[in-house]
Parts: structure tokens; C-alpha cells; sequence
């Protein structure tokens, strides 16, 4: 297997530039920008969505409940890492205030911020210091990756944080690009475990890759000899990752009297994504936010379980009926989910042009650059193509959105670059004038 160029003294710290050009970047633009103020429409829902709703029923003293208007009891529609960080915002700066969006933007900043010495590192370990430069310098700069970090109040910049960091934790544990450790630490695999308990209740459906990642690393060269202690860690891990996602588990059979072991919401998403209305894009809320609208009062009439295993059945036995329009929608969301969701009307047609040639052209080099690594063996290129397989498909059935491809951008941002690194080795392709920001170790 081809090694990267390794770093001076196997030292892959990020130049603190980085890091600062990032957040204060971020910062400044949230700032100027005003993308703090956020429109008190319907009684402020677009402050979060249904986060945002859970997290101000925390704040006032109501529980975790209420997703959309109204009291409606007690929820499980939202896993409660980044619902409990705002509800923390909304305590100490106001519920809906513009300090309080302030404060919850600047922290998904950093969120971002602390992406980029990652991206650098893994950059770096994979393909040499110069993709990694150039890695993270994308994910710095790149306004269709800095939008989810200055206006989104949503969990996607904390989820690519610690899915980046789970990743790169993996590589090190491998002994991509320096020697791996003699033995497998016990610190190692709890914090692996962590990390991936931590992403469990942010965005559940990466953990689709945990196990993956665990036998990755259990094939290592180093776990291979010794594979019986490597199984007992990764088991360990296991517990811990169990560990951390117990509280929520044991809350919700308490409060619902069901096992409930990330989100609750699944049956309602299918409603709306399995039907003869559904455009593969679930266009505003899945449950009508306006308090007096008949699907609201029968949620809150029903209670949360009763209506969601409602409209699950209701979702399958339509899929069942019309096989064909089903795989068509499916179909219809795996090409948003690569070529890019149209936006509402309203937008510039320009603008709406370029964003979606921009994001079309990431899927284009970031596949070309997953395919060219798996030809040449590169280190880690069989977890990202599992990566790349296995994160989209649950939103193929349910709800395509170009957030969701957000925890994919570090590794896009990584293969991209290789790409054109290839290219110019190959055949002498650089763009002038780029060569002396593009050192060579």
C-alpha cells in the first residue's frame, strides 16, 4: 500500500492560521452580515425549527417537549445534544433573543473553526501536508460550506466536528502516516467510543459508520497481531459509546413506555416522504406549525408515538402499493442528494445557478478523487468510500437536503485536492502562480 509524503518529524499541527481565519471569519460575517437577526414569523420558528421550539420549552421550564406550536408534550422528534447546548443559550441570553442567535452562531463557528486543524490533519496523514494545507483552506473559505457555521441554528457544524474528529482518531489508531502505537490504548478506544456516543445523540444517522470504522481498525496491522485485545477494546468502546446514549434511552421508556433509542420521528418523515404529493423534497415542516391546523391538533390530540407509528403505517402501505412511484422518488433523492436540491422560488436565478454548479462540482471531483484513491490504495480510501455509500442512503428514502451531505465535506474537501494534486504530477496541471502557496513539504 502507497504511504503520503510524511511530515517533518511525523508533526501534523495545523498552523494556527487556520484556525483563527476561520472562526473570526465566521464571526465577522455573522456580525456585519446581521445574520443574527432572524424573522419572528410564526411565532419564531425559524429560529431552530423544531430544535429551536424544544429548546425554549427547556428554557421555560416546560421539559423536553413541544417541537412545533403549542404545548404538545413530551418529544423525541430531536436527539438532545445541540437542543440542550441552545436551550443553555436561551437561559443565560434570552429565549428567541438576537443575542441569543448571536451567541449560538458564534458557537457553530467554532464548531467549524475546530473542523479545520482536523481536516488539515487527516489531510495531511493521507496524502502529505500539501493537501492538507489546501484541505482545510477550502473548508475555511468555501461560502457553501461556511453557511451551515453563520446562519444555520442547527446541529450540522457540531455533527462534522466530532465526525471528523472520530475519523481522524481512527487514522491515528491505524498508523496512517507515522507508526502506529506498539500496543492498542485503552484511552483510545473509550475516547472512540465518546466521540461516537457524542455523534449518536447529534445526528444519529452517521453512526451507520461506527462499526464499519471498528473493523477498519481491527484490521490494522498492528491490532491484527494482537487481535484479541483489540476485540476486548473495541467491546469497551462499544460499552462506553452505550454509555453515553443510555440517559436518553432510559428517559424516553420512561416518558413513552417505548424503546426509543435515538430519534422518535421516523414514521411521520415517511409520511411525507412516501406519498402521491411528495416532490422528493419535504417542503416546509413535516407537522403543520400553525396551532389551529387539523394535522397539528390531531399530533397534539394523539400524542407524539401514537401519531408517528400512524403515519407510518400509513407511509408503508402506500410504498407497498405503488412500488414504482416509490423507487421513483428514491431515485428522484439520491440525484438531489449528489447534484443539488432545487431552493424554494425567489432566489436569483444566477445565484441559484452558480450554487448549484458549485455544489455539483464537489460531488464530481470528491467521487473522482474516491475512485483514483481506491485505485491507488491510498491510506483510508476503503473507510471514506464507505463513508460515501453508507451516509446517504437513509436520506434516499426519507428527505434529501444539501445539510445533509455536510459531515461528507471534510472528506470531499481531502479528495478533491488529491485529484488535482494527480493531475499535475501526471500531467504538469497547476493553475499559475499557485505554486508558492502550495509548498512542497
Amino acid at each position: 500500500m502507497s504511504q503520503p509524503a510524511a511530515c517533518p518529524g511525523d508533526n501534523f499541527r495545523a498552523p494556527a492560521t487556520i484556525f483563527w481565519t476561520a472562526f473570526l471569519v465566521r464571526v465577522a460575517y455573522i456580525t456585519v452580515a446581521h445574520t443574527y437577526r432572524i424573522t419572528p414569523f410564526n411565532n419564531h420558528f425559524e429560529f431552530g425549527w423544531e430544535t429551536g421550539r424544544v429548546a425554549a420549552s427547556l428554557a421555560q421550564g416546560h421539559g423536553y417537549s413541544s417541537p412545533f406550536s403549542g404545548n404538545t408534550g413530551p418529544t423525541a422528534w430531536m436527539v438532545p445534544a445541540f437542543t440542550l447546548l441552545l436551550a443553555g443559550v436561551f437561559n443565560l441570553f434570552g429565549v428567541y433573543s438576537a443575542l441569543s442567535a448571536w451567541v449560538i452562531l458564534t458557537i457553530d463557528s467554532l464548531f467549524q473553526a475546530l473542523t479545520a486543524p482536523l481536516i488539515y490533519e487527516m489531510g495531511a496523514r493521507v496524502a502529505g501536508r500539501r493537501n492538507g494545507l489546501w484541505s482545510a483552506w477550502i473548508w475555511v473559505l468555501f461560502p457553501g460550506i461556511m453557511q451551515y457555521g453563520v446562519r444555520w441554528i442547527w446541529e450540522m457544524s457540531l455533527s462534522t466536528m466530532l465526525f471528523a474528529a472520530v475519523l481522524l482518531l481512527g487514522m491515528r489508531m491505524w498508523g496512517i502516516g507515522s507508526e502506529p502505537p506498539e500496543r492498542q490504548r485503552v484511552r483510545d478506544w473509550a475516547l472512540f467510543g465518546l466521540l461516537w456516543g457524542g455523534i449518536s445523540m447529534s445526528n444519529p444517522t452517521l453512526l451507520l459508520l461506527a462499526p464499519v470504522q471498528g473493523l477498519w481498525i481491527l484490521v490494522a496491522p498492528k491490532v491484527r497481531n494482537r487481535l484479541g485485545r483489540g476485540v476486548a477494546l473495541a467491546l469497551l468502546s462499544a460499552a462506553v459509546c452505550t454509555a453515553v446514549a443510555m440517559p436518553w434511552v432510559v428517559r424516553n421508556e420512561r416518558v413513552f413506555h417505548a424503546f426509543i433509542p435515538t430519534r422518535g420521528n421516523f414514521g411521520a418523515e415517511a409520511a411525507l416522504a412516501w406519498s402521491p404529493y411528495s416532490e422528493g423534497f419535504p417542503w416546509g415542516a413535516t407537522v403543520p406549525t400553525v396551532e389551529q391546523a387539523p394535522e397539528h391538533r390531531l399530533y397534539a390530540q394523539m400524542g407524539e408515538l401514537a401519531y408517528v407509528r400512524m403515519r407510518g403505517q400509513m407511509a408503508k402501505q402506500w410504498a407497498r402499493a405503488n412500488p414504482v412511484h416509490f423507487w421513483r422518488l428514491v431515485a428522484l433523492r439520491f440525484y438531489m442528494f449528489w447534484a443539488s436540491v432545487p431552493h424554494t422560488a425567489g432566489g436569483h436565478p444566477a445565484a441559484e445557478t452558480v450554487r448549484e454548479v458549485a455544489y455539483c462540482f464537489g460531488s464530481i471531483t470528491g467521487i473522482l478523487g474516491l475512485l483514483l484513491a481506491l485505485r491507488r490504495r491510498l491510506p483510508a480510501a476503503s473507510l471514506f468510500a464507505w463513508a460515501v455509500l453508507l451516509l446517504p442512503t437513509v436520506y434516499y428514502f426519507v428527505s434529501a437536503g444539501s445539510r445533509f451531505r455536510n459531515p461528507l465535506e471534510p472528506l470531499f474537501a481531502i479528495l478533491t485536492v488529491y485529484l488535482f494534486q494527480q493531475s499535475e504530477a501526471r500531467w504538469g496541471f497547476t493553475v499559475p502562480g499557485l505554486r508558492r502557496l502550495w509548498p512542497a513539504h
